[in-house]
């Protein structure tokens, strides 16, 4: 879990969510993901918000001075296919396939704002924003077909999507909570 406000990171206990690991970020962690050994971290840095990937080792800290741009200086949260890095950009509408030298390779566009991403079961799952008349949908899409399914409606603007094998897990910044959720039964299981 990343904090904007304390611009450090928290690894927490799954069934009490004690803290277990903290660190400072190099600015304000935004979004993250897990890449197998490491994490990879959005960071909105300097005072004028200019975003970076940068890469966290469980134990040791921030890898410095490793630090990718965000393509147009903007972005927002990551997600992990096994392979391939993916950014999303909140207000561009859109999320970004890197290879791994970080270069774009791909991308898929939204019909809204990103508010998360997270790539679980072979599919990439979007929290989206279609304002105060439309709310929160989870869209998810598959690496083939590239079009956006709606599974779900949120009634708070889900920020940041994770998944535990069983349960999806977003943050109600209205509530201050963490919320887990289930989808409907998936008609392509």
């Amino acid at each position: 879990m990343g904090s904007w406000e304390t611009q450090r990171i928290y690894a927490l206990k799954p069934e009490s969510f004690a803290i277990e690991e903290e660190a400072n970020a190099p600015g304000r962690p935004v979004g993250m993901t897990w890449t197998g050994d490491d994490l990879r971290v959005v960071c909105s840095e300097t005072a004028d918000d200019h975003r970076v990937i940068r890469r966290y080792a469980p134990g040791r800290g921030f890898v410095m001075p490793e630090a990718i741009p965000c393509p147009d200086d903007t972005g927002s949260f990551l997600a992990f296919d096994g392979i391939h890095l993916w950014l999303s950009q909140r207000y561009n509408q859109r999320v970004l396939e890197f290879d791994a030298r970080y270069e774009v390779i791909s991308e898929i566009a939204a019909d809204a704002q990103i508010l998360g991403a997270l790539w679980s079961g072979g599919h990439l799952y979007l929290s989206t924003w279609h304002g105060r008349e439309g709310g929160c949908k989870i869209a998810r899409t598959d690496a083939r077909s590239r079009t956006l399914e709606y599974v779900a409606s949120m009634s708070f603007a889900a920020v940041s999507l994770a998944h535990d094998g069983a349960r999806f897990w977003t943050n109600d910044s209205r509530d201050s909570a963490i919320v887990a959720f289930t989808l409907p039964k998936d008609p392509l299981a």
